[in-house]
């Protein structure tokens, strides 16, 4: 039985063990997560689907969950990032009510927190949900409820990160960053840029991110997925992001990867996502370890749960079996994510030490399971 130390915990030297059987799917459900990349209108359960269109008498082409899984094809790999999001036509049909919303965003933090995800973000664009009329405010006081009233329920903490869409107009984007700005600390942690990548350039929307920057809201952007390192060069230079979506081809400029290795700035990998768009070829060629090798702020993230057909802890297993991940790997991975979280750091110092200290005591726990 293998013991490395990883310094001291607490006022007092830890050492993580590294076990002789590996760990199991039992062992990451268990295990304290973050997921800061997740799109609620990816998200959904398929159940749920089906019975908002009924309820709400949208027309999805389909009426039943074998029809609805041949449709959807939950997991495939696409020929692009494009292709991958033409499923979101379907979801989106469902999503355009206020109780519709509700429902969704309080069941995705039910979900995440049946396997002990214990803070999520939760990205949407809310315009893309006017298609009854609704107000995008109160749009996004559907999804805000939602998460909360699954917080006082769950053990789950939440945040919502608001979508500019590179693919509408610079001009929907400001209108996104007018409102993400108007619930800042009503629910809201961030603001995103997300949508078709290739030939939408995220310096077309300067002028949601100058607005964004000067009330210090977050950002994040998809950057680095669909298309090379300028776009991440764009996230990072142009729109001031503190953490980049995907990332996966930084690897392609090694003085912009050393830039966000020095300066912290978090990835939001998606494994399995980034190879049904293609964006890696294969999960093996995916540079996941190498990054996290380099000691970049590797976070791991779902993207979507449904579309992607993943949970947080199917990533987790993913990434340790493919990559061969020590126990330290993952526990840098726990901590990469609280703290990449966009949370006040007096709450982050908290709660970094809580999940800190229960995902060391599951791994060195674990050699003891029967």
């Amino acid at each position: 039985m293998k013991k490395k130390k990883i310094g001291k915990f607490q006022d007092r030297e830890v050492e993580l063990i590294t076990p002789k059987k590996p760990f199991d799917r039992d062992f990451f459900q268990h295990l304290p997560k973050t997921d800061l990349h997740v799109h609620l209108d990816g998200s959904l359960r398929q159940e749920t689907i089906l019975e908002l269109a009924q309820k709400d008498g949208a027309d999805i082409g389909v009426t039943t969950l074998k029809q609805l899984e041949k449709t959807l094809q939950p997991g495939k790999t696409h020929e692009s990032l494009n292709q991958y999001l033409k499923a979101f036509d379907l979801t989106l049909k469902v999503l355009q009510t206020e109780e519709a919303l509700y429902r969704v965003a309080y069941e995705l933090a039910e979900d995440c927190a049946k396997e002990n995800v214990r803070y999520i973000e939760v990205r949407y664009s809310p315009i893309l949900h006017t298609q009854k009329g609704l107000p995008v405010s109160v749009i996004l006081e559907a999804v805000v409820e939602g998460l909360k009233d699954a917080e006082r329920d769950f053990d789950i903490a939440t945040g919502v990160i608001v979508c500019g869409i590179r693919n509408i107009s610079p001009e929907v984007s400001l209108q996104m960053a007018e409102l993400a700005v108007a619930f800042k600390n009503r629910g809201v942690v961030g603001f995103d840029l997300a949508g078709a990548e290739y030939n939408y350039p995220a310096r077309d929307h300067l002028d949601a991110f100058n607005l964004i920057l000067s009330n210090n809201v977050n950002v994040t952007i998809h950057a680095g997925e669909a298309y090379g390192p300028d776009s991440i060069h764009q996230a990072l230079h142009y729109c001031g992001a503190h953490r980049v979506g995907h990332g996966t081809r930084l690897k392609e400029d090694g003085d912009l990867l050393n830039y966000v290795n020095d300066h912290r700035v978090p990835l939001e990998v998606c494994l399995s996502s980034n190879v049904q768009t293609q964006a890696s070829k294969t999960l093996e060629l995916h540079p996941f370890k190498f990054y996290l090798d380099l000691g970049l702020r590797v976070t791991l993230n779902t993207d979507n749960r449904l579309v992607t057909n993943t949970t947080m802890s199917d990533e987790y297993l993913l990434a340790y079996q493919t990559f061969n991940l020590s126990p330290q790997n993952i526990l840098d991975l726990v901590i990469n994510g609280v703290k990449s979280a966009f949370i006040p750091f007096e709450y982050k110092k908290w709660f970094l030490r809580e999940v800190k200290q229960q995902a060391i005591e599951l791994i060195n726990g674990y050699e003891k399971q029967e």
